[in-house]
């Protein structure tokens, strides 16, 4: 049996694309990739450049973003020489439209599976009656989509998705156990955007500093809040307490997730975060938002925090979770090693695929 073809389509900037790359070739697949914008470097030791097109858009991170439209007709003649099994289109409002006009409109071969990231379903369909219209004619399309969350399966079988595999875009491989804890470190390095509400992480660090005046916060990551955060530290008079890094190398960012005890994720939508799945495997506290797929991880007083809108935390409630604090790591450890490790994940995800085109062929030679 030949091996599946399967192009991926995305954001070839992205790291979260790059790892889908990395599992799938290790899995055999005959891979290609077309990216909205270019790709990381570390494509060049995945897929050669023979297998990759490059758009060379520069979509912006708030959305409307008719330019990566514009491409279509590029898109659809390489894809037509590519002729794919499975088209992969990952984050589903710009390319899995895409797709589905490649497909439907422009005769590219194959058939659509989906990967939903989280505000492409959890966000976009309730900003307006046309793109809750497009998010649903898109899943229609998909014979498959994959989602990393209960909470965001059910949101996409709502919107007409048929098919959806459920499953963390979880971790490579488990880090090493973390040898040393420092108990009044805190960690964040969601991106410094209004989704991720990083303004909040500083809220609650100033609550936790009050009671703990040792207490240090890292701030990882970049973004469009950064000079407003900066400005909100000084005028808490944190300025001595708080670290801005920008964006990490994965090694200097285990580091940290290592050392810290605490970590902060407070967006106001996600689905399971790989951030998260990353915090605890490095036995890391989790103190995060109260959305549902974050229930999903942490029972609240237990394995970690959950904040309801508008709370802050208190070092009452911070204090059982730190008496428990290697207990936590280690049941943390364990959750992710058995729930949350990505390439078991991906070959489950290919071997629906292989049965979807076994079934489709069966049919075809009645």
């Amino acid at each position: 049996m030949s091996a599946l073809r399967i192009v991926l389509l995305g954001d070839g900037d992205s790291p979260h694309l790059l790892k889908w790359a990395r599992a799938l070739t290790a899995e055999g697949v005959d891979l290609w990739a077309a990216s909205s914008r270019g790709f990381l470097p570390g494509f060049d030791a995945v897929l050669p450049p023979g297998r990759r097109l490059a758009l060379d858009t520069r979509p912006r991170f708030g959305g409307g973003n008719l330019q990566v439209l514009r491409t279509l007709p590029r898109l659809a003649r390489w894809l037509r020489d590519v002729r794919p099994d499975w088209l992969h289109a990952h984050y589903l409002t710009s390319h899995g439209t895409l797709g589905w006009l490649a497909q439907a409109g422009l005769g590219v071969p194959g058939r659509l599976v989906g990967s939903a990231w989280g505000s492409d379903i959890l966000v976009t369909p309730d900003r307006h009656p046309a793109l809750r219209w497009l998010m649903s004619r898109v899943l229609r399309a998909c014979a498959l989509t994959t989602s990393d969350s209960l909470h965001m399966a059910a949101r996409m079988q709502a919107l007409g998705a048929a098919e959806v595999m459920t499953f963390p875009f979880g971790l490579d491989a488990l880090p090493p156990p973390s040898e040393a804890k420092d108990d009044r470190l805190f960690f964040a390095n969601r991106g410094l955007e209004p989704i991720y509400q990083p303004q909040r992480v500083v809220e609650a660090f100033a609550a936790i500093a009050a009671h703990w005046p040792d207490a240090r916060l890292v701030v990882a990551n970049d973004g469009s809040l950064r000079h407003a955060m900066e400005r909100q530290v000084q005028n808490a008079g944190l300025a001595d307490q708080v670290r801005f890094t920008g964006r990490l190398e994965a090694a200097e960012q285990a580091r940290l997730y290592g050392q810290a005890r605490w970590y902060l994720s407070l967006p106001a939508s996600d689905s399971v975060s790989v951030s998260v799945l990353e915090a605890m495997a490095h036995g890391c506290i989790p103190l995060l938002s109260d959305l549902p797929a974050n229930h999903e991880l942490v029972h609240s007083g237990s394995n970690g925090l959950v904040l309801a809108d508008g709370a802050l935390p208190a070092a009452q409630t911070l204090q059982p979770l730190l008496a428990r604090g290697g207990a936590i790591a280690s049941d943390n450890r364990a959750w992710v090693a058995e729930h949350a490790l990505f390439a078991p994940c991906v070959r489950r995800f290919l071997a629906r695929l292989q049965a979807l085109d076994d079934a489709a062929a069966a049919r075809a030679a009645r």
